[in-house]
């Protein structure tokens, strides 16, 4: 049994006020916002104007007319529109075709999207590396930061079930409320030396469980906030890697964890390392994960190695000869129980045991 690492908040917050405040460029203050509104139809491109993207100029064989070489994030909203986040912006796939929504930040350059999710009342909201903006149907309004101040470039984004936003950056945790970011201090962990991004404060990614209990993928291993008390857990509680990358729950109200060096699942007593026998070495880096609506479970290791696992089997994904092998980061299954794989070299579908490269043609 696991034996917490447990600070109550409010102690918490003062030993880190006291430690943070030390630290020379620390922000430790709510960051207000500047705020404009756009017009869709003002940002809005036709895929059929937009010149090809190719995966690599490297490879010699044709690749098709990609929705981008870089896909960070795909989302399929409440109309059964698609919305994909790339290394060149935000786009669109609805009835009419594919459109590219030209997005800048405060100093006029194109951004990367890293995350996308709807509200209960349909707003679609975009974090993208340096801000966030929230899409009504017809304008984005975009919230820059104020001043000088920063909160860090954006890598994961959440909505609680109290409307709240949670934003994980390189520099930490803030919560988001329309007006300003409010920074959510969490102990800094170590760089990762073998990623090309890193930071001590780096937040990979964030979760609201079925209880309310909030989960933040650091550097340091995972924390849990309850409203009051943060617990860490980490390699001293049985992680393999204190290098988090993401965190779901279950149907069945356990977690995945994925680590640099495998697979956990976490049962609220206990860590296990489940790809320890799967590979050869021990020190396999698990990607993204994602439990589909039949309770299998799918990821990606050593970067371009898919696997499904269900009934406690592991089945590894093999493409054919000739494909462009997905590199996802992130793995989501759409209204029609479809899965799509997305990362480097554009978009994918995995249907009948074979990856289905979707580019601007589709198919959709």
């Amino acid at each position: 049994m696991i034996k917490y690492n447990k600070i109550k908040a409010n102690y918490l917050m003062l030993v880190l006020s006291f430690l943070f405040n030390s630290c020379i460029g620390q922000i430790t203050e709510s960051i207000p916002v500047n705020i404009t509104r756009i017009h869709k139809d003002s940002i809005s491109l036709k895929a059929e104007m937009q010149p090809e993207y190719r995966n690599s100029v490297h490879d010699k064989d044709y690749q098709g007319n990609q929705i981008s070489g870089v896909i960070r994030t795909v989302f399929q909203d409440s109309k059964g529109n698609f919305w994909f986040g790339t290394q060149n912006g935000l786009c669109r796939y609805d009835k009419n075709g594919l459109v590219y929504f030209v997005l800048k930040d405060s100093t006029g350059q194109k951004v990367v999207v890293y995350a996308i999710l709807e509200d209960k009342i349909g707003n679609i909201w975009i974090g993208y590396d340096r801000g966030i903006a929230k899409f009504d149907g017809n304008y984005f309004t975009m919230y820059y930061e104020n001043g000088t101040k920063r909160i860090g470039g954006l890598w994961s984004m959440t909505m609680d079930k109290k409307g709240i936003l949670w934003v994980g950056t390189t520099q930490g945790v803030y919560s988001f409320d329309g007006e300003k970011f409010s920074p959510f201090e969490i102990p800094e962990g170590k760089i990762n030396p073998d990623v090309g991004i890193s930071t001590t404060k780096m937040i990979h990614s964030i979760i609201e469980d079925s209880k309310g209990k909030m989960w933040f993928a650091t550097n340091g291993g995972v924390y849990i906030y309850d409203g009051t008390t943060l617990t860490n857990i980490s390699e001293k509680e049985g992680l393999k890697s204190n290098f988090v990358g993401q965190i779901i729950e279950s149907k069945e109200g356990y977690f995945w964890i994925s680590t640099s060096k495998g697979l956990c699942k976490y049962n609220g007593e206990t860590v296990i390392n489940v790809t320890e026998n799967l590979f050869n070495q021990n020190d396999i880096g698990i990607g993204c994960i994602f439990e589909d609506k039949n309770g299998t479970l799918w990821f990606n290791a050593n970067k371009r190695d898919i696997y499904s696992y269900s009934n406690k089997v592991f089945t590894k994904i093999e493409s054919k000869e000739g494909e462009f092998k997905p590199f996802p980061f992130t793995i989501y299954q759409d209204k029609q129980e479809r899965i799509w794989f997305v990362g480097l070299k554009g978009a994918y579908r995995l249907e009948n045991n074979t990856f289905i490269n979707v580019n601007r043609n589709g198919p959709w």
